[in-house]
């Protein structure tokens, strides 16, 4: 009957528990994002009974990537063609963009 009074039985298992419950917060604090992203392009919305219309304000000069964007995606939001955005910026590898990365968008 000693065996069952070791202390060892019992704090064992909740220091295991202990572990996986701090490897689980760092996992999940690691794949949360730690800001919001914001819109480089204002775009506005005008419905009307036949179509919609999309307008990108052509003010922003630049497009700060955001995690999972591709150029295609970026000249849908923008309404800049990707063949200018590659132009534009000569110097980025289109199948390596980082997020907080800057793009210009026109001159």
């Amino acid at each position: 009957m000693v065996g069952w009074r070791n202390p060892a039985r019992y704090l064992a298992p909740l220091a295991i528990a202990a572990v996986a419950a701090a490897a689980y917060l760092i996992v999940h604090k690691a794949l949360v994002p730690k800001h919001t992203p914001t819109p480089a392009a204002v775009v506005q919305t005008t419905s009307t009974s036949t179509a919609t219309t999309h307008s990108v304000s052509l003010k922003t000069k630049f497009y700060v990537v955001q995690p999972n964007d591709t150029l295609s995606k970026i000249s849908a939001e923008t309404g800049v063609p990707v063949s200018t955005l590659e132009a534009l910026n000569p110097r980025v590898n289109p199948n390596a963009l980082h997020p907080s990365q800057r793009l210009l968008l026109r001159r």
